[in-house]
């Protein structure tokens, strides 16, 4: 039960990915942003198309859905609390349910906060979650929809998976990420090295993801609102987490870096 995972960039930069089964063959596109690019990679790799696994709601997300489903036999999944506002959806599933893969489970995770019902797919087996908008590289999703309190919770959910597992967002912000994040948090060796690394990815046309949770606990301000060194930064020294993880959102929202 082992998922090789294909990652491209769709319309600008969001990241398009497809999770294949090697046992059943089943391929699935974890969301659906670009019909034209999730086609051309499924012909590079020549894979078959049988499902597709929404994240939340945001059209840069969906908006491929009908077109996928008009050309291949599909079945989509996607969060029960949002499916009023995905057409398309043949699953629901709620955080705690599991979604398929073929043979491979993955777990569905709570990470609101972006939109409220956002959730995240996790395979425990392989390593891998599928974060969208709810967790970048160095940064996190802007809070459109949720609060403070239940986004920070579901961060805390991720990062308490196993480090060695790897992340796999919505999006390629880790450059900019990285240059609030040492606005933050200057004096971090782990965060220096890894923006002076994705700088030179970038300048060679490199994707920065999949990354390590390892790597992120260590380097995203997001995920550390609870330590000191953070809380001081945001001055909120003994304040409670959220209330930094807030503070930093906020930050980044005005951040002109």
């Amino acid at each position: 039960m082992t998922l090789i995972i294909d990652v491209f960039i769709c319309r600008t930069d969001n990241y398009g990915y497809l999770a294949h089964d090697t046992v059943t063959g089943k391929t699935a596109a974890i969301d659906a942003p670009d019909a034209g690019a999730i086609k051309s990679a499924l012909l590079h790799r020549g894979w078959k198309l049988s499902d597709i696994l929404i994240t939340h709601h945001h059209l840069d997300h969906v908006e491929a859905i009908p077109e996928l489903r008009r050309e291949f036999e599909v079945m989509v999944t996607g969060p029960r609390a949002e499916a009023d506002k995905i057409e398309g959806l043949d699953i629901l599933v709620a955080p705690g349910n599991k979604a398929q893969i073929g043979s491979v489970e993955l777990a569905v995770l709570a990470v609101p906060g972006h939109t409220l019902g956002h959730i995240a797919y996790y395979d425990a087996v392989g390593g891998h979650i599928f974060t969208a908008d709810a967790l970048f590289s160095l940064g996190v999703g802007r809070m459109f929809e949720g609060m403070p309190g239940p986004m920070w919770e579901g961060l805390l959910t991720l990062r308490d998976l196993p480090e060695d597992t790897l992340i796999y967002c919505g999006h390629e912000y880790t450059l900019s990420n990285a240059r609030f994040a040492l606005s933050i948090d200057p004096k971090n060796p782990a965060l220096q090295i890894r923006a002076a690394e994705v700088q030179r990815m970038r300048e060679a046309g490199h994707h920065t993801i999949p990354v390590t949770l390892a790597m992120e606990k260590a380097t995203n301000p997001f995920l550390r609102a609870d330590q000191p060194e953070i809380a001081a930064a945001m001055g909120l020294s003994g304040d409670d987490p959220v209330a930094v993880f807030a503070a930093l959102r906020r930050a980044k929202d005005t951040f002109k870096g």
